[in-house]
């Protein structure tokens, strides 16, 4: 029988530690939001599609034992890999709002422009917070 693998909260719960743990000194540095404020809109996107790439062959390519035919999935996308996808943003976007770091290093751009650049500087940190995610998840 081919029964497919039910993602778990537990999965979830490690995915979050790791991602919380390395999008932490990367959301606190002011060099990410003078890159952000640099970038352009197809550079936020190259780094999604980076986070991706990453999440994907993390769980999938480094992971023998993981088949993402065999796993729970919400329109033939599995839940493990949505569940990554949304630490690895959430979790730098839930910490530089709870540090205030958007108002901290942009505090002289109107609130137009402190988003957009805020949502740049989570593309860029998100890279590092998918890693700590797809390691603790493959690693417990």
């Amino acid at each position: 029988m081919n029964e497919r693998r039910k993602h778990k909260l537990a999965d979830t719960a490690q995915q979050i530690v790791g991602g919380f743990l390395l999008a932490g000194p990367f959301v606190v540095t002011e060099e990410v939001w003078s890159l952000a404020q640099n970038m352009t809109p197809i550079h936020s996107i190259g780094l999604v599609g980076a986070v991706m790439a990453i999440g994907y062959g993390g769980l999938y390519g480094a992971d023998n034992d993981r088949d993402p035919q065999r796993e729970a999935a919400i329109v033939g996308v599995p839940v493990r890999f949505i569940s990554v996808l949304i630490v690895a943003f959430g979790s730098v976007g839930a910490l530089a709002v709870a540090v205030t770091a958007p108002t901290v290093f942009l505090g002289d751009l109107d609130p137009a422009a402190r988003a957009g650049v805020t949502l740049r500087a989570i593309s860029i940190a998100a890279v590092f917070s998918v890693v700590g995610a797809v390691t603790t998840d493959s690693l417990f």
